[in-house]
């Protein structure tokens, strides 16, 4: 009785501390958001619907790093790890339209070529994608050696 007691004292500490430390990340991730909106709120100016799509990719990452923080310590981390990677490749790719971005102007037509920017962008992306892969196949490695003992 005494045991189950402090089993449950303990899981209840893991829960309190894996809600406080995605709570914590959370309100970092959103104070950098705000201190960098800072910089970029001229540009939501010229470009028409660019704090939507930021604000967009903003809820979704956090949302994912959160659920990502709450579920560590289970195989769901790794999951949701690979599907913020994949979020941000695919957002990216849509985002951007595919790297060239035509904006209007006044009587200007300005059109960016970003696909450089895109490609980097993507392979830090991608490296994020194979770490999470190879943590989760390490996850599972360990949990298999751990039951054969």
């Amino acid at each position: 009785m005494v045991e189950e007691k402090n089993n449950f004292k303990v899981k209840h500490r893991k829960i309190a501390f894996k809600v406080l430390k995605a709570t914590l990340k959370g309100v970092l991730f959103c104070a950098l958001y705000f201190v960098l909106w800072m910089f970029l709120a001229p540009v939501s100016e010229i470009v028409p619907g660019f704090q939507q799509t930021v604000e967009t990719f903003f809820i979704i990452y956090l949302t994912l790093m959160i659920v990502g923080e709450l579920a560590s310590g289970t195989i769901l981390q790794y999951f949701f790890n690979t599907a913020k990677a994949l979020f941000v490749i695919l957002y990216l790719i849509l985002a951007l339209r595919g790297g060239i971005v035509s904006v209007a102007f006044q009587n200007l037509n300005v059109i960016v070529d970003l696909r450089l920017f895109l490609i980097i962008a993507m392979l830090l992306s991608l490296l994020g994608l194979a770490k999470s892969v190879l943590q989760a196949i390490n996850y599972l490695g360990e949990r298999a050696e751990y039951k054969q003992i």
